[in-house]
């Protein structure tokens, strides 16, 4: 309890304030949840959370009082926020009034119901690490359902049966999951046993509120065993159906047991690869949500490729065409934006081009290539690359590892040198239209596309050169439609 209040000391000004409020106008207020939770493990909390016996009305008129600001953030559901500045210090709270939900089974829109006391909002709360809550002023301790216990032997257990807990908000298994992913938890024999049972009842929640914890998932510094789990109790089929699916193949160099290991392997490698938060751009600041979900879907074109060749060999010819194809539209089925979608489909396609290089005979025209069709993304294309090799033939990935090193030192070179970041045609659309003396439309964009693809093949020629080739180019074009 010490250490807990320890890193509560920032903030301990505000909760005993805040009480003392509450307390005075004939209320409770208490600290609940994860900013409990988060104490104990020795975390200074992000957020407050407050639950409270006073009404939203009543406690709007409170932190009317105490702070500068008020909001509705969901009165029906008895949420109050406030803001507080002083000085060059801005403070923001959210109060909620007990509650004693109820779900329809349905329609997943919480039956709200204002409770009597604090045990009896803590008993719907989803895990008993989160159901443990701090009295304010006075700090007391509260926790019925033994949360700090399970916080010591990190399990997962629910306030109520398991089944209980997940019916009232199926959603509640995803964070199972998800904590499993964050704090290194393992879920209660009877917790597992409700996952596994129940899984089917995920399919009543909103694919964006799957997705906003598949990607607290996606983004924990351990995914891997969230992920494991996911798959394990059978969600993986309501979520993210392509991942249990790779279990059934057989990673073409027979390297791992699956190409569901090898992926989990690849997803770490390339974690390990991302940059620190605060570094620059160019290192892939980590967690980075586009580089591990490539990394986690970049094979899930091989079910659909597999091929058994002579010799009992097995072949997965342009799997990764079909695995963007795949990725794009199960991350839109999950409601990610457009310039995710865009960006793992593309890593995903682009992933194998690699393994074209050989020993480093690509010309500077398909060096120049590979830039460009990466664009924004070749950082993360490097670091997909890399982690992508999982062989343990060491004198292979050394191999491996010193081609891609070559191939980078091509790429700085040649960006260096030409600019390929911004690749464009020597010509611009005014200068070939002048050149050849059309109008633009659509035959000027295909001159524009043959010049660009002449500065990829040949480097920069030269504004003069560009004109030559592109007048030739067009002669042709006219000879061949005559």
């Amino acid at each position: 309890m010490q250490r807990a209040v320890a890193e509560l000391v920032p903030v301990l000004p505000l909760l005993t304030d805040l009480g003392t409020r509450f307390a005075a106008a004939g209320h409770e207020l208490a600290l609940v949840g994860g900013p409990v939770r988060d104490a104990f493990l020795g975390r200074t909390p992000p957020d407050l959370d407050f639950t409270t016996s006073a009404s939203p009305d009543e406690t709007e008129a409170i932190l009317r009082e105490w702070g500068t600001a008020t909001w509705d953030m969901g009165r029906d559901f008895g949420t109050i926020g406030a803001r507080r500045r002083e000085g060059g210090t801005e403070t923001v709270v959210e109060v909620t009034t007990y509650r004693a939900d109820a779900y329809d089974g349905v329609t997943r829109k919480p039956v709200v119901a204002f409770g009597d006391s604090l045990e009896e909002d803590l008993v719907r709360r989803d895990f008993t690490i989160n159901a443990m809550a701090l009295r304010l002023p006075s700090l007391e301790f509260v926790d019925p359902h033994g949360g700090l216990g399970d916080l010591r032997d990190r399990v997962l257990r629910t306030p109520s049966t398991p089944e209980v807990s997940f019916g009232d908000d199926p959603l509640r298994m995803m964070r199972a999951v998800r904590f499993v992913a964050q704090l290194g938890f393992v879920p209660a024999p009877e917790v597992l046993a409700a996952l596994r049972e129940m899984a089917g009842s995920l399919e009543i929640v909103s694919a964006e509120r799957i997705r906003d914890e598949l990607v607290k998932l996606i983004l924990a510094n351990h995914p891997r065993a969230g992920l494991e789990l996911l798959t394990e109790s059978g969600l993986a089929a309501y979520v993210l159906p392509e991942l249990p699916a790779l279990q059934l193949e057989v990673d073409e160099h027979h390297r791992h047991k699956d190409v569901y290991v090898h992926s989990l392997i690849v997803l770490e490698q390339a974690i390990d690869l991302e940059g620190p938060a605060d570094g620059p751009e160019e290192s892939v600041p980590g967690p980075d949500l586009w580089l591990r979900l490539a990394a986690l879907l970049h094979d899930i074109g091989k079910p659909a490729t597999r091929r058994f060749e002579g010799g009992g060999g097995v072949s997965f010819h342009h799997h990764e065409v079909v695995g963007a194809k795949l990725t794009a539209k199960r991350l839109r089925a999950l409601r990610f934006d457009k310039d995710t979608v865009k960006a793992v489909a593309r890593l995903v396609e682009l992933h194998l081009r690699f393994h074209g290089y050989g020993d480093g005979q690509w010309t500077d025209s398909a060096v120049r290539r590979y830039v460009t069709d990466a664009g924004p993304l070749l950082q993360r294309l490097h670091r997909l690359t890399r982690a992508d090799c999982t062989t343990r033939n060491a004198r292979k990935a050394q191999r491996l590892s010193r081609t891609y090193d070559e191939l980078e030192a091509r790429i700085e070179k040649l960006l260096a040198e030409e600019e390929l970041a911004a690749v464009r045609p020597e010509l611009d659309g005014n200068e070939i239209a002048e050149v050849l003396g059309i109008a633009p439309g659509p035959a000027l964009g295909r001159a524009y596309k043959f010049l660009l693809s002449v500065r990829l093949d040949d480097g920069p020629i030269g504004k003069e050169a560009a004109a030559d080739r592109l007048r030739t180019w067009w002669a042709e074009q006219e000879e061949s439609t005559s």
